[in-house]
């Protein structure tokens, strides 16, 4: 096979994103397999990805592209690459995650078109266990080499659709019918990305490719990190100290770039300068309401706490940068790749059926506290910045009150201070351990204005 281009410059090695025992990188490095020019065919051309020896050691392709013209994509055009980790996966039953093909299928051929460079097309047929994400080219009318690409475990892929035609035979003059269409990932579950490759699925007739013929896309967690939470305050007097401990960073996603859009940077830059984007959570106590109760009898206290999200913070941010929370991305934004994404619900703090940012009513917290103690109630806040790989942030932070982390401290001038835990909660309860003078606090949405029953200091 000749290489009919020059390459451009290599984009430095990334970090690679790895699942199990596969490793996935991307290459914008193409050799043309062959193309339409001198045929009665459309114009189209068919490039192998060529990973750069120094800088992807190891990395095949999964399948060739194919695009609708004759322009050199070297350098303009991103795919993906495949590795096995020197490092075995985490059940050794499962075996490699890569395989060569067992052999291959005619899918096409140029014959009858009377063009003057030979050309065919051909399905990968995988090994029991394994998948083909693609299929292959050959500048004459013999079987690719099985070298040529890899297939990929059953389990670390997700069964996609053949979706938008890219391009077809027709007028071509070939004995034979062909096909190629884009592959598109389904919804991604929650802490996942289904990322197809940039191959192509083809087929032997103008039609999209039956069921019985599935595609495949690759799937990739997202990586999180948890460190521990901010320690609860203690009321160690008749009023809190004023000051709590700071924001701590408590969650942090990587997000892979292709998944991000970047108001500053292409989808190329992107993958050159901020291969990588994090995602940071930062939690911090804040307190709602604190009252002394001089009282020998209990006595009722209410606040009002205003939540911190705003629906119109979380659309500027999709809007910048596509990312969702509680919902699947890309939103119809142009990709360099074709994937869907979700973040992991407890990170997130929603889910898809309760979806708690677009709620923006004040919360109202209502406790007793029995005679002669003092009482403070606190909820959690969290902070979410989107930065790139030099810690630059892509957007502004958008915020997070969750209502069902109440965290209420009491204190007696007789006895040694102590405080309720906060532990998650149920479904519209907050479930926290009542001393025993105490009755349950509970929070309720802040209905329209009326008096309370008895109010006392909020900050």
């Amino acid at each position: 096979m000749n290489t009919h281009e020059d390459t451009a410059s290599p984009i430095r090695q990334m970090r690679p994103l790895r699942f199990d025992n596969l490793l996935i990188n991307f290459t914008t490095e193409f050799y043309r397999v062959w193309d339409t020019q001198g045929s009665r065919a459309k114009p189209a051309a068919i490039w192998r990805p060529t990973p750069v020896p120094d800088l992807l050691p190891g990395y095949f392709p999964l399948g060739d592209v194919i695009v609708a013209d004759l322009d050199n994509i070297n350098g303009a055009h991103v795919v993906a690459v495949v590795c096995e980790a020197e490092a075995g996966g985490t059940d050794p039953a499962q075996g490699k995650a890569l395989s060569q093909p067992v052999d291959y299928e005619l899918i096409w051929s140029d014959s009858g078109t009377k063009s003057k460079k030979d050309g065919s097309l051909w399905r990968p047929v995988p090994p029991q266990g394994y998948v083909a994400l693609g299929s292959v080219c050959s500048n004459d009318h013999e079987k690719p080499s099985l070298n040529a690409i890899r297939c990929v475990r059953t389990d670390l892929v997700v069964v996609s659709s053949a979706d938008e035609l890219i391009w077809n035979d027709k007028g071509s003059g070939a004995k034979l019918s062909f096909s190629a269409w884009s592959i598109t990932p389904p919804h991604a579950p929650a802490g996942e990305i289904h990322l197809a490759p940039g191959t192509f699925a083809g087929n032997d007739s103008y039609s999209r490719p039956e069921l019985g013929r599935p595609t495949y896309s690759l799937r990739v967690p997202i990586a999180l990190q948890v460190s521990p939470q901010p320690t609860a305050p203690e009321l160690t007097g008749e009023l809190p100290a004023r000051q709590v401990e700071p924001a701590k960073l408590t969650h942090t996603a990587r997000l892979p770039w292709f998944t991000v859009k970047d108001p500053l940077l292409s989808p190329l830059e992107q993958l050159r300068h901020s291969p990588c984007y994090r995602l940071e959570r930062t939690d911090q106590y804040r307190l709602i309401g604190h009252g002394r109760n001089p009282d020998s009898q209990r006595r009722t206290f209410r606040w009002t706490a205003p939540r911190a999200q705003r629906a119109a913070h979380l659309k500027t941010l999709a809007g910048l940068t596509t990312v969702e929370f509680g919902q699947q991305w890309p939103t119809g934004a142009p990709t360099p790749l074709r994937f869907s994404a979700r973040l992991d619900e407890d990170f997130a703090q929603c889910g898809m059926q309760a979806n708690e940012w677009f709620n923006e009513r004040p919360l109202e917290v209502v406790t007793l506290a029995a005679g002669k103690r003092s009482v403070a109630a606190y909820l959690v806040q969290s902070n979410y910045t989107l930065l790139r790989e030099d810690g630059k942030p892509v957007a502004d932070t958008v915020s997070y009150t969750d209502g069902n982390r109440l965290h209420l401290c009491e204190h007696s001038p007789e006895e040694t201070a102590f405080t309720c835990p906060s532990t998650p909660a149920t479904a519209g309860q907050p479930l926290i351990e009542t001393p025993p003078a105490a009755e349950e606090p509970r929070i309720e949405p802040a209905p329209t204005p009326d008096v309370p029953d008895a109010t006392d200091t909020a900050p």
